[in-house]
């Protein structure tokens, strides 16, 4: 059988690194050099998926397909990398499903408390994470609510559909938990989890009270906008005010089993600031982009923005270095998951999960899988094992593809 070549090459009409690398001067001569981080980012950016990272090249046996394709960054922060991660991820998470509701409950930072966290990212985010996971442990363990020990996910986004800033966690809580001897499965009442205006007034309380903590103890970046802050009478009025106001934490009605669960986190767990999909044209410096409005019922609007602001945008949801944005507590926590599971299985009377019964796409009908489209291992033509053949070094020419 003659050996037909394919170069891989499927590509967005417009992607974000376009823009990276037409824009990148010109964003930093209008707000200075760039920091370490961002710096990296952006090269990743240009980078991927080019001849400056190389490529490989893989082999089927059976048909003779040969595959080419450049090597991808594999920088989190890459709206071209995350597929494969997502689908290895959420391959894991199939095996920690329960057969219970599962709850979607979101956290949400007001405007003037999230200016913070673009000079303070890790501090910040790190509260937010611990003042969530204390109010939902804390509100399940009451009596009075549900009278027991849950377990969460939580997922750090900061962006919301226009790029702006908008720190908020997506926790997927199964609905129940364990009783206090681990003697039994505690259920939540059919299609409610907890209260959302209690959740909401724990949340704002145990925040605002370890947001001032830190600032006694010096812990907080206070400059450019923020400076006025650093009058102790200023920082109160901005606690005081932060306090009367209603923060943002609402619960979405129950998923209807466990593998619509992995449906969902599909759309949030390796989701960036913005994907090329949403990229519509590039044109006199000019992006247009598509986003939902979720004030108007969620209707798609096209809005227009300079590519240097949308650099900007895009560069405010860069998290630092090794920063952990999926997160799991509760009976969920690493250190004894598998254990706490074991048991919950146990009162359950549930065997334990195996591949057939949690595949990692969560359903069967390939039109809406959720993994990538082609797998990297297997020959987009007749399914067998491809042999990984050959890495070609770091060049400045294309592959040969006669």
């Amino acid at each position: 059988m003659k050996c037909q070549h394919r170069v891989n090459s499927s590509r967005q009409a417009l992607e974000l690194s376009d823009v990276v690398r037409q824009h990148r001067v010109d964003y930093v001569r209008q707000h200075g050099p760039l920091a370490r981080g961002p710096h990296y980012v952006l090269d990743c950016l240009e980078r991927c998926r080019t001849s400056k990272l190389g490529g490989h090249r893989r082999t089927c046996d059976r048909c003779q397909l040969v595959e080419q394709a450049y090597n991808g960054c594999r920088n989190r922060h890459c709206n071209k990398c995350q597929a494969l991660a997502r689908a290895r991820w959420l391959e894991a998470r199939s095996e920690e499903l329960l057969p219970v509701e599962y709850f979607h409950v979101v956290f949400t930072l007001p405007e003037p408390i999230a200016a913070l966290a673009l000079q303070n990212p890790k501090t910040i985010y790190d509260l937010l994470f611990t003042a969530a996971k204390e109010t939902l442990l804390e509100i399940a363990d009451d009596p009075r609510h549900l009278g027991a020990k849950i377990g969460l996910l939580a997922v750090l986004h900061t962006w919301g559909q226009r790029l702006d800033h908008h720190p908020h966690l997506h926790c997927i809580v199964p609905g129940g938990g364990l009783s206090d001897d681990e003697t039994s499965w505690v259920a939540c009442r059919p299609g409610f989890f907890l209260p959302v205006r209690v959740l909401s007034a724990k949340f704002r309380g145990k925040f605002l009270a370890k947001l001032k903590k830190l600032y006694n103890g010096r812990k907080l970046t206070l400059a450019g906008p923020l400076e006025h802050l650093r009058v102790p009478l200023h920082f109160e009025q901005l606690l005081s005010d932060a306090y009367a106001i209603d923060w943002v934490v609402y619960s979405k009605p129950p998923f209807g089993g466990p593998q619509q669960v992995l449906k969902y986190l599909a759309r949030y767990t390796h989701r960036v600031a913005i994907s090329n999909q949403r990229l519509l044209s590039l044109e006199d410096g000019q992006v247009a982009l598509r986003y939902k409005d979720y004030a108007r019922g969620r209707r798609l609007r096209t809005m227009k923005l300079s590519a240097v602001e949308l650099l900007r945008r895009f560069l405010m949801h860069v998290l630092p270095k090794g920063y952990v944005r999926i997160r799991q507590f509760g009976f969920l926590a690493n250190c004894h998951r598998a254990k706490k599971l074991k048991r919950i299985r146990q009162l359950l009377s549930v065997n334990e999960p195996t591949a057939e019964q949690h595949p990692a796409d969560g359903h069967t009908n390939p039109s809406e899988s959720i993994t990538p489209a082609h797998d990297p291992h297997r020959c987009p033509r007749c399914g067998d094992q491809l042999t990984f053949e050959r890495v070609f070094p770091e060049t400045s020419t294309p592959f040969d593809t006669s």
